[in-house]
């Protein structure tokens, strides 16, 4: 079961990283957010397992690194990091 203390650190990190983008980068970052949540199967660039063993993929798409783990019984993708190259 995810650590709820950790799931909402991870989002108020990602929340704030959104937030300091500029607004047309906030558009692109947030939708490309949906188009991952939408596709949950996706194929990643690569995997990586986090301190608790949890296999995270990362997938860059328009010069955003997104690190992620699907939670497939919620149907949800829950992304851990993001990271603008």
């Amino acid at each position: 079961m995810p650590d709820p203390v950790s799931d909402e650190s991870h989002l108020s990190a990602q929340a704030a990283f959104i937030v300091g983008l500029p607004r047309r980068k906030q558009r692109v970052a947030l939708d490309l957010a949906e188009q991952l949540a939408r596709n949950r199967f996706r194929v990643s660039d690569y995997r990586m397992p986090d301190m608790t063993g949890r296999d995270l993929a990362n997938l860059l798409i328009e010069g955003f690194l997104f690190t992620y783990w699907v939670d497939h019984a919620a149907k949800e993708v829950r992304i851990t990091e993001i990271v603008k190259l």
